[in-house]
């Protein structure tokens, strides 16, 4: 059993990591792309019981993280307290997109979310799509995926970068 917890660190649930130990059949993934904003090293983590990561050994390329990578992962993974603040900071700018996309009359609904991004359900994604890329603005149109028709994903940002959103969207007719 493989879980992804790519999310986690946004996560109001507790990492599987924390009953690893009970199944010998589970293999938690993470990732420091999301959190820890070091997507450019494609570098994630693999936790498993000691028979698992030995399978793992044996058909994973040899030195298949290299040392600048290392270096940056050890360097970025030691100011816990800068992660733990920016986290806070995602979280709490997800929550004012939240409420700002509640109140728009175009949005249908908007689904609650553990990650640090937010689905929403629009009256045409399309047309709404086109009208944020217009402005130089990209989120995902996510209507092509199963269950997802008429829904945008909206990344959350920094303060000045959702300002920036919210004021566009409030605007949009």
């Amino acid at each position: 059993m493989v879980i992804d917890e790519a999310y986690i660190d946004f996560a109001e649930t507790e990492s599987w990591l924390n009953v690893l130990n009970d199944y010998p059949n589970l293999v938690v993934t993470q990732t420091l792309s999301k959190a820890y904003g070091m997507a450019g090293i494609r570098l994630g983590i693999c936790y498993a019981s000691e028979e698992i990561i030995t399978v793992l050994n044996r058909i994973k390329p040899p030195y298949n993280v290299n040392e600048l990578t290392q270096q940056r992962a050890l360097e970025r993974l030691q100011k816990k307290e800068a992660i733990r603040e920016e986290i806070s900071e995602i979280l709490r700018q997800k929550r004012t997109l939240m409420e700002t996309l509640e109140t728009l009359p175009f949005v249908n609904k908007v689904y609650n979310s553990e990650a640090n991004f937010i689905l929403a359900r629009v009256d045409d994604a399309n047309k709404r799509y086109q009208q944020l890329l217009d402005q130089k603005v990209v989120v995902r149109n996510r209507s092509n995926q199963p269950l997802c028709e008429n829904t945008l994903r909206f990344t959350v940002g920094t303060q000045g970068e959702n300002a920036m959103l919210i004021s566009l969207l409030k605007k949009m007719d």
